[in-house]
This record gives structure tokens, sequence and C-alpha cells, in this order.
């Protein structure tokens, strides 16, 4: 039964625990990158959060919008993965509140002080312990042994808050957790794209019709390019602007175009999906590059080549989530209309005026703005052609998250 207040548990919202956190995704994609273009275009004061205003953008980026979208894809990838029950609607209200007091918190850490800060703490640790339990069994399960990994990233993710807040609530600069932050959001990335290709890139192969052998996401490759992340990120947790984390981007940056080579499987690769996952190893792969070239000759690039990693990547890539799996556990096939398309090209757009910036001189600010207005642009579509799907019931009469 449809009911409008979306408070209420019967909701179509509540169906799915990915529902509440894609629609808390698509908004704080908007919301967090206009407020962000205002204060540097319109000089309006950010919040006066711990650490200041850099820490404010990279946290909420990261464990903001960047947690809204994993805990929407584990909650719903795990159970589809393992056969499992999902989450219920009781739980998934709580893990959205639980994200919501984080968001409260840390905005307010300024005004009050620790008290504030804490509870942005304990909320968001409670958030990814929550997702740990509910996950925990189903990975245990004989079908979950595969996907074990999910749940050792949120424990990584959980540590590496719990890092973070230690050191804001002490009064130490604590930007390094969220560059510890993003680099696991790298792993994730790389472990959820190698699920995901093996439906996306297939079904391309047998739409074209081509005859090619079937693509496999390489275990090798793929762990490879894990370890080279893991170690990048140590090395620049420990020795920030060392020649050692130079060398280690550079190796990381090869161990991605390594993986690439699996997705060489000819014309189905020209498809949009396909292409647009492949997009997302291209911006990691440049990223990575930019940032080893700057650590070991000199420059503006690391600033630039993380800017590939959190516009470029992540935003690729739980744009390309959000259209594939928003539809399809909504019991709808993939939108193959031109909208998705030109958000793609936006996100691509934004995050090439972003690595602008560096070289732009006395037009980086400009360039920032144009950036931010491209990423607002392209999921402000995803929030008109998306949002509406995920507030509604399901087409085909179900209840729950199926795909």
């Amino acid at each position: 039964m449809r009911v409008n207040n979306f408070l209420l548990a019967q909701h179509p919202l509540w169906m799915c625990a990915m529902r509440p956190f894609f629609v808390l995704t698509m908004g704080s994609a908007v919301l967090l990158i206009g407020l962000w273009i205002a204060v540097l275009a319109l000089g309006l004061p950010p919040p006066p959060v711990a650490g200041g205003a850099l820490v404010w953008h990279a946290h909420e980026l990261l464990l903001g919008f960047g947690l809204a979208a994993v805990a929407g894809f584990v909650l719903t990838a795990v159970p589809e993965f393992t056969k499992t029950a999902g989450a219920s609607t009781r739980t998934a209200r709580q893990l959205v509140a639980l994200w919501l007091l984080g968001r409260v918190g840390f905005w307010l850490s300024g005004s009050l002080g620790w008290p504030a800060l804490a509870l942005a703490g304990a909320a968001q640790l409670a958030l990814l312990g929550g997702l740990l339990v509910l996950l925990w069994p189903a990975l245990r399960t004989s079908a979950g042994q595969r996907h074990r990994a999910f749940g050792w990233a949120l424990a990584g993710l959980l540590l590496l808050v719990a890092g973070f807040y230690f050191d804001a609530l002490r009064g130490a600069y604590p930007m390094r957790w969220l560059h510890a932050l993003l680099g696991l959001l790298m792993v994730l990335i790389v472990i959820a794209l190698s699920r995901i290709s093996m439906r996306i890139v297939n079904r391309a192969i047998d739409d074209a019709g081509t005859g090619a052998a079937p693509y496999l996401a390489r275990p090798p490759r793929r762990n490879l390019l894990v370890l080279c992340i893991a170690l990048f990120t140590l090395a620049e947790f420990w020795q920030p602007g060392s020649r050692t984390s130079g060398w280690l981007a550079c190796a990381t940056a090869a161990a991605v175009f390594n993986l690439m080579g699996d997705w060489h499987i000819g014309r189905p690769l020209l498809q949009r999906w396909p292409l647009t996952l492949y997009s997302v190893y291209g911006c990691m792969a440049l990223g990575y590059a930019l940032m080893g070239w700057a650590l070991l000759a000199g420059g503006p690039g690391v600033t630039a080549g993380r800017h590939l990693l959190t516009v470029g990547a992540i935003g690729l890539a739980i744009y390309a989530v959000i259209c594939i799996a928003g539809r399809a556990h909504c019991g709808l096939a993939i939108d193959e209309r031109t909208w998705s398309q030109w958000g793609v090209g936006l996100i691509a757009m934004a995050a090439v005026l972003r690595v602008a910036v560096a070289w732009a001189g006395e037009y980086s600010v400009a360039c920032m703005a144009a950036a931010g207005l491209c990423w607002i642009a392209a999921f402000g579509l995803l929030c008109w052609f998306i949002a509406p799907v995920l507030w509604q019931v399901r087409a085909d009469g179900l209840w729950g998250c199926q795909g």
C-alpha cells in the first residue's frame, strides 16, 4: 500500500535499505558541492568544524556522500550475492538515523565543541559497526566466503574513522586519516566493480553478438592492485610527501593499467556502461600517476591526482552503481535514455576541470566553480530521473530489494 508520509515504515522508500541511502547519496552530492562553490566563489563562511574548511569538505564527501553510497551498496549487494535476507525496515531507519546524526554532530562541532564531535564519531562508528554486525553472518556462509572482502573493508573503514575522531578530539589535524579513507574507498571500488563488471561487460558481449570469449575479472590482477593501493596508502600515512610514496603511486598506476587489460574485449567495451566502468579505472590510473609524478618530480600534481580519484573514480563509480542497481533493485531495466550519458560526460568534465585548477593560476576559482557546477548538474540529473523510482512502489508489485 502506498502512503504519502515517508516517515511511516510502510512507505516504499523503506522497502529496501538501498533506497534511502541512495537518495541521501544523490542529495548530499548536490548540496555539499553547492555549498563548497558558495564558500570558494561567494565567500560563504564554511561550518566551523574541527580541522577547518578543507577537513569539512573532505570529511563530508568521504563520510557523508561516500559512506551513504557504500551503505546502500553493501546492504543490497551482500544479501544478493549470498542469497540471504536483507535489512528490515526498522534496521534501515536506524542506520539512516545514525548517518544523519553523524552529519549534524560534525557540522555543529565548531560551535558546540567536543560533545558534538564525540556524538558525530559515535554515530558514524555505530553505523559502520551496525553494517558489520548485520552483514557478517551472511559473509560467513559458504556463498559469502567469496565476498568476505566487503566485511574486511567495512572493518578497515571503522578503524580509520576511529583514528580520525581520536585525532580530532585531541586537537590534532586529522587529514591523514581522510587520505587513508580515500585509499580504502579505492579498494572498495575495485572489489565492487569486479562483481558488477562480470554482469555488465558480459551482457554487452552477448548483445554485440561477436562471439567473443566471456570477460573475467581476474583475481591475480585485482589482488596486485589492492596490494599496491594499500602500500601507497600506508606510505602516505606514515611518510607523506616522500619519494617512497611517489614510487608506490607509480606502481599503483601501473597495476591499474594492468587490470584494465582484462577489459580489452573489442567493440562491446564501447557500449555505454562498460565504457563508464572502464573510465572509473582510467581516472584511478591517471590519478595515481599524477600523484607519483608530482611526488618524484615536484609540482602541484598531488592535489590534482587526488581529485581525479575523488571526482573521477568515486564520482563515476557511484553514479554508475545508482543508475544500474538503483533501477534493477526496483524491478526496472537500466534506463538507456541519453540523460545518463550526459551525466557521465558532466562528471568527466568536472574531473578534468578540477585537475586543471592546479595549473590555472588566477583562474583557479573559476575552474573549481565550473567543475562544481558540472558535478551538480550530473547528480541533479540523477536525482531527477532516479529519485522518483526509489520513492515509489515497485512496478512489478514486489516488496524488497530483489533484482
